[in-house]
Parts: structure tokens; C-alpha cells; sequence
């Protein structure tokens, strides 16, 4: 097999700069030699098509890269947005870093596919409510009559709703995989702005309920800011800046005025542990956590706050105790796996374009997180309802 002696090794070296990786690992990883890359490094070696590839796909980049005689140009190689979040979180982990490189790529995906192969008449805009100069409460407000927010719901119902509004919502896998934010890493999403078409990550928890909080922490961003943003487990619960503001729009978004009012305080437990008992039938209809609706009566004064953080201690343990459950799921439904990521709307303009015969079998699967064919027709039939 032909091999190819024109590999910029300071592309490679950069790339395992950026993530932490060491020629070794790459080499275990890739499959690659250890000797072999190190005589690349040394401009005294070359590497066949294939083995460039494998390269590439574990860097998340294209082959020709590493083929470019060029140093690294980082303001071409990370977008404007990347580098708002790495600034915001310096320490946020390789594998993160990847994630936001690949949701960037997926966007262009979607954008590509929406304007070039689908009818563009039929994909949702983004266009979003003026909130400008309104208060906090306010914009939430607005928000959900722009969402049409009028029923019971769940994290599934939130995000149609959102993706109808032309944002994408892609969620992480529970399970180790190139979608995964790592158990360990502390953050719970970020969101990429764009004027046409924004992203939203929300990385999977155990419980369905912290997701949605997260991603009407992203959804503030968005809209009150028109930023990018990264957030970690302190900034979800933060009275500070703009993080107290998404805190605040995410409290009223999820929890109306109403719903809170038809709460009676003189029927609250003594007992922090009878909490969700009490705010089960609220907690059931928004989709929501009590810490989130405790979260909106100790703000609007009708809870005390010792009371507030002798909840949250309690739920805190409640968590770790549920530490040993399966968080990540199983791979039994991998045919559903793309749906769960990157949501409906994603997938829906995907299987569109591969149905009009626009894009090939391998470029559907290629975006749909590497189905293959036999998947990728099962998820075709269950999206036509056969």
C-alpha cells in the first residue's frame, strides 16, 4: 500500500498538545506504531491513506490536515464560539473540547442538509422574542407563550419545543462513546450561538429533571445574552451575573406564577424529607425537580432558607446514594441512538435527504453517529411508522 511521506508533524504534535494525549496513547489508540509516528515527528517516516485517517477521525479532524505544509492557524481551526467557551472554562477536559467540535460540525451538517437537499420552506427559523429591556421574569414569560408551553411535559416535550424553534438540542450518551461527557467532568451543558441556527448540549443525568433545568439555563444564554456559554454544577445554582439571570429565566420559565401560587404553605411538611411527597403533583406536570420549585418559593420569600438548604443537603445524599444505578443505559435500541443525541429535528432532515436519494447510505450514517445499514434502515421504518 502506497504510503505517504508529506504529513506536517507539527499538526500532529498539535493536536496532542491540545488534548493531552501522548505518542503513545495515539499510537494504542490508533493502532499505529509507536516507532512509526515517532519517525514522522522526526520528518524520517511515512504513513499509508489509511493510517492518516485513523489519525484524523481520533482528532476529529478531516485527513487533509495533517497533509497541509501550513502551522496551525487556531482562529481558522476553532471557531469564534469554541474559543468563548474555552476562555470561560480553561480547564474543561479534551473530551469536552472535542464534544463542542463536534456539535459545531453537526450544526454545519444540519445547515448544509436544511438548505441545500430539504425543502427549506419546511424547517423551522430561528427567531427569537425581543427581550430586550424587560425584566427577568418577564422574558420568561414571553418565552413560554413563544414556546406554546400550555400542557404537561418532559424533557422530551421541552425539547421539541425548543427544536421548533429552530435550536438544535443534542443530548450526551450515558455510555462511554465519542458523544459522552465524562461521568467525572463537572459540566452539565453548552450552548452555541448563532443568529440562524444556535446549538444546545445537555449532558444525560440520571434524572430526566436536572436535564430540563439545564437546558433552560442553555435556552437563557440564548436568548437574554445571545452568547455562547459553558456551564458547570456551580453556575447552575449561582446568584451571580449572568448565571443568576439564566438561573432566574429557567425558575419562572419552569415554573409559573400560577403553578407556585396553588402551593399552600400551611401545607408544607415539617420534614424537608416529605418535600417531593408534597410538590409531587407539580413536580409531575412541569417536569420539573423540587429544588427547582423550593429554588422559586424561597426567592419569592415563602420558604426560609435554612429550610431550603436542609432540602437540598438531603437531596444532595438522596444522589449519592444512586450513584451505583446505570446511568448510562445499554446499546439494545442502537438504532434509536441518534434520535436520543441529536433529536428529532436533526435526525428528521437526515433520513429526508438520504430518502430523496440527496446524500448517500454512508453519509447518513457518517452523521448519524456511525449507524450502520441495517440500523440506519430500522430507524428509517420507525420514523415511517412501520
Amino acid at each position: 500500500m502506497e504510503r505517504i511521506q508529506a504529513i506536517n508533524p507539527e499538526r500532529i504534535l498539535w493536536c496532542c498538545n491540545e488534548l493531552g494525549v501522548s505518542l503513545e496513547q495515539l499510537a494504542a489508540d490508533t493502532g499505529i506504531a509507536v516507532a512509526s509516528l515517532q519517525r514522522v515527528l522526526e520528518h524520517d517516516g511515512a504513513l499509508t491513506f489509511k493510517q492518516i485517517s485513523k489519525i484524523a477521525s481520533y482528532f476529529g479532524r478531516g485527513a487533509l490536515f495533517f497533509l497541509e505544509p501550513m502551522p496551525v492557524d487556531e482562529a481558522r481551526v476553532h471557531s469564534a464560539e469554541f474559543r468563548t467557551l474555552a476562555n470561560q472554562k480553561p480547564e474543561i477536559s479534551s473530551k469536552v473540547r472535542q464534544i463542542i467540535e463536534q456539535a459545531e460540525r453537526q450544526r454545519d451538517v444540519y445547515q448544509s442538509l436544511r438548505e441545500n437537499y430539504v425543502d427549506a420552506e419546511d424547517a423551522p427559523r430561528f427567531t427569537p422574542p425581543d427581550l430586550v429591556g424587560i425584566s427577568t421574569k418577564e422574558a420568561a414569560r414571553r418565552t413560554r407563550l413563544w414556546l406554546n408551553l400550555i400542557s404537561q411535559h418532559t424533557f422530551d416535550s421541552y425539547r421539541a419545543a425548543i427544536e421548533a424553534k429552530g435550536i438544535l438540542v443534542f443530548r450526551s450518551n450515558g455510555y462511554a462513546g465519542k458523544w459522552q461527557i465524562p461521568k467525572e467532568s463537572q459540566i452539565l451543558g453548552f450552548s452555541l450561538y448563532d443568529d440562524e441556527c444556535p446549538v444546545i448540549v445537555v449532558k444525560k443525568q440520571r434524572w430526566e429533571t436536572r436535564q430540563t433545568f439545564t437546558l433552560m439555563h442553555e435556552l437563557a444564554h440564548l436568548l437574554l445574552h445571545k452568547s455562547s456559554s459553558i456551564d458547570d454544577e456551580q453556575d447552575l445554582w449561582s446568584r451571580e451575573g449572568r448565571e443568576r439571570d439564566a438561573n432566574a429565566f429557567a425558575g419562572y420559565l419552569l415554573v409559573p406564577d400560577e403553578r407556585l401560587l396553588a402551593l399552600r404553605d400551611d401545607e408544607r411538611p415539617e420534614d424537608v424529607e416529605q418535600y417531593d411527597d408534597w410538590l409531587a403533583s407539580v413536580r409531575r406536570a412541569l417536569g420539573v425537580s423540587g429544588e427547582v420549585i423550593l429554588r422559586r418559593l424561597l426567592d419569592a420569600g415563602r420558604l426560609p432558607s435554612t429550610d431550603y438548604a436542609a432540602y437540598r443537603q438531603w437531596s444532595q445524599r438522596q444522589a449519592e446514594l444512586a450513584t451505583q444505578e446505570d446511568e448510562g443505559g445499554n446499546r439494545q435500541c442502537r438504532h434509536r441512538e441518534p434520535k436520543h443525541i441529536f433529536g428529532d429535528m436533526f435526525v428528521r432532515t437526515v433520513l429526508g435527504a438520504m430518502n430523496a436519494r440527496q446524500i448517500t447510505l454512508v453519509k447518513a450514517s457518517s452523521y448519524l453517529d456511525g449507524l450502520k445499514v441495517n440500523d440506519l434502515h430500522q430507524l428509517d421504518r420507525h420514523y415511517a411508522g412501520i
